[in-house]
C-alpha cells in the first residue's frame, strides 16, 4: 500500500493535468492525489472531475478565484493522509518517475524533509532562462543565510515532508513566496533535511510557464519576513 500523498496545485493546466495524473498514479508509493484547482478559467477542473470517476484515489478541491500556489498548498496539506506528503506541479516539469529516489532518505529513516535540487547534477535539465537561474541562486543564498541550511535550490518544486512535520509549519503565504517560508520554518524546527538531485523539464512562457519577476520580489520579502522573524 502506498505511503505517499501527492498534492498538486493547478491553474489553467488543461493541456497537462490528465497526463500528470496518469504519470503520478503509475508510482507504487502513491496512496492519494489531492488536486487543488486554483480558480482556473479553462477546463482543468472538469478534466480532473472526469478522471476521478475511474480513479477514486484522486480528490479535487476548488478555489473560486485564483489565489496562488501557496494558497493551493495550504488547502491541500491538512487533507493529506499519507505518511509522507509530496508537492507535484501539474505541468510535469518534475518527473514522477523519480519519486522513489527522493523518498528514499525519509523511508530509510535518515530525514524528515527532502528537497529536490535541479543543480546537484545527476538528472536531465532543460537549458534556458539564464536570469531565472541567477535569481534563483541569489534567493537561495539569501534564504540559506537566514535558515542556516546549505541548500542549492530553495525554489525547487519537489518538496517532501513527513506529515507530522508539515503539520507544525503554520504556513501563511499564498503565492510562490511560500517556498522560502517552508524552508525557513523547516529549519527552525531543527529536523533533518536532505537534498536529492532531480531532473527538470522546464517550460517556456509560450508553453505555459507562470512564474515571473514579481514572484521573485515576493520571495525576497518572504525571506526577510520569516528569516528576521525567526531570530526575534
Amino acid at each position: 500500500m502506498g505511503s505517499l500523498t501527492v498534492v498538486m496545485p493547478a491553474y489553467n493546466e488543461e493541456r497537462h493535468i490528465k497526463a500528470c495524473l496518469v504519470r503520478v498514479l503509475q508510482e507504487p508509493s502513491v496512496k492519494e492525489i489531492i488536486v487543488v484547482d486554483d480558480g482556473s478559467s479553462d477546463s482543468t477542473a472538469a478534466i480532473v472531475q472526469d478522471f476521478i470517476q475511474e480513479h477514486p484515489g484522486v480528490r479535487l478541491e476548488r478555489h473560486s478565484q485564483n489565489q496562488g500556489k501557496g494558497a493551493a498548498l495550504r488547502t491541500a496539506f491538512p487533507l493529506a493522509t499519507g505518511r509522507v506528503v509530496l508537492v507535484q506541479d501539474a505541468d510535469l516539469e518534475y518527473d514522477p518517475a523519480e519519486y522513489e529516489k527522493v523518498l528514499r532518505p525519509i523511508l530509510q529513516g535518515h530525514a524528515e524533509v527532502v528537497f529536490g535540487s535541479r543543480f546537484l547534477g545527476g538528472g536531465a535539465h532543460r537549458v534556458h532562462y539564464f536570469w531565472h537561474y541567477v535569481g534563483n541562486r541569489i534567493l537561495t543564498l539569501l534564504c540559506n543565510c537566514f535558515s542556516g541550511l546549505n541548500l542549492t535550490d530553495m525554489e525547487s518544486g519537489t518538496k517532501l515532508f513527513r506529515r507530522e512535520v508539515l503539520a507544525r509549519l503554520d504556513l501563511k503565504e499564498s503565492r510562490f513566496s511560500i517556498e522560502p517560508e517552508m524552508v525557513i520554518k523547516v529549519a527552525a524546527l531543527g529536523v533533518r533535511v536532505y537534498e536529492v538531485p532531480v531532473s527538470y523539464y522546464g517550460r517556456s512562457y509560450a508553453e505555459g510557464k507562470k512564474i515571473g519577476w514579481k514572484d521573485g520580489v515576493h520571495a525576497f520579502w518572504s525571506i526577510l519576513k520569516y528569516g528576521i522573524g525567526r531570530w526575534l
